[in-house]
């Protein structure tokens, strides 16, 4: 049974205002470029002309996929487990750049095959030791898809009473691109052949091997066209968390960072339920794997780097964190030309 999320739409009276207020300070009209319009949209989404950012987070989902086990990966499924160890030790691209940017990171266990020791930064919400071969049978079960998906919407409420209002959500899953491209291809409608990419490195020969795999498990399960029937076939415990994840966060008016491809197509499903949940979402990066600048597209969005990324995690929302603060910071704190008694 779905899950009932309430995404108010954003208060379009004060945009005038907002847009007013970034006028006045002392540049050229849209000098700033794409800051004035991050700005615009932070001020709607926080209802505010003086926005603020409070306790930035990133939940990094983790979980495993049995479509692992037809070679759809370049790395064992041993790995998961391996790098939440590693995100845990503060080892991991992501972990060293939410520190450099003073970032709450925490680690959600959606589904990882393999018995975590506790942390004081994992949160145990494990569905199952990973979701089922989707060559031979849905991963999931709509039941278990649904505790997914209010699991992810559990822990965004946690992180918003304890003050956060921004927030961004990162993955870690050895075969969780092929998902993703299932994801992207059925909801859609775009050829298989674009969705499907490298992943953590395959070579040519393994990636016609991706393609075939995937291909012959669409055509088992063609009946799954529905957003929450194609999440549930072909989707990860980590991807239908942050399915939860995102439109929890919308609901409560959070601004919302997005990452890269995988990231990206959870908020595809999301978009399918409840198109609002876009209005709240800054793109932080276009990445270099196959099929992130179409699934932008399908967004109309424009994302804020291009740094070549593909590393998932929630880098890219690390490192774009900041021109979100410099957005915010020129629209409260930069005199108006009347103010710096500036001609114009």
């Amino acid at each position: 049974m779905p899950l009932n999320f309430v995404i108010p739409q954003l208060n379009s009276t004060l945009r005038a205002a907002l847009q007013t207020k970034i006028d006045q300070k002392t540049k050229p009209l849209g000098s700033l470029g794409q800051l004035e319009s991050l700005a615009l949209q932070v001020g709607l989404c926080q209802n505010s002309l003086t926005p603020r950012l409070n306790k930035p987070c990133v939940l990094i989902f983790a979980g495993d996929h049995g479509i692992v086990e037809s070679g759809v990966s370049a790395y064992p499924q041993t790995v998961t487990a391996q790098m939440v160890a590693n995100f845990l030790d503060g080892g991991a691209a992501i972990s060293v750049f939410a520190r450099q940017h003073d970032i709450e990171l925490l680690i959600v266990d959606a589904g990882v095959n393999a018995d975590l020791s506790s942390h004081p930064k994992l949160i145990d919400a494990k569905i199952d030791k990973g979701t089922r071969n989707f060559l031979t049978q849905p991963a999931m079960t709509a039941e278990e898809c649904t505790k997914a998906m209010q699991a992810g919407a559990d822990q965004v409420f946690r992180q918003y009473e304890s003050g956060c209002n921004c927030i961004g959500f990162g993955e870690m899953g050895i075969g969780n691109t092929s998902s993703a491209a299932m994801l992207m291809h059925r909801l859609t409608g775009l050829s298989l052949v674009r969705c499907v990419g490298r992943g953590t490195g395959l070579n040519d020969g393994q990636l016609q091997h991706k393609l075939v795999v995937l291909q012959r498990a669409l055509n088992k399960h063609k009946d799954a066209t529905e957003p929450l029937d194609v999440l549930a076939t072909f989707g990860g415990f980590e991807i239908a968390m942050m399915v939860g994840a995102y439109l929890k966060a919308a609901e409560l008016g959070m601004l919302i960072l997005v990452d890269g491809f995988i990231a990206g197509t959870a908020l595809l499903v999301a978009s399918k339920l409840h198109p609002h949940v876009l209005d709240y979402c800054v793109f932080s990066h276009v990445s270099s794997e196959q099929g992130h600048q179409a699934l932008l597209n399908q967004f109309n969005a424009k994302p804020l780097l291009n740094l070549e990324l593909r590393l998932g995690e929630g880098s890219g929302i690390a490192l774009a964190y900041p021109l979100l603060q410099s957005a915010v910071v020129f629209l409260n704190e930069m005199a108006t030309f009347a103010e710096a008694g500036v001609d114009h």
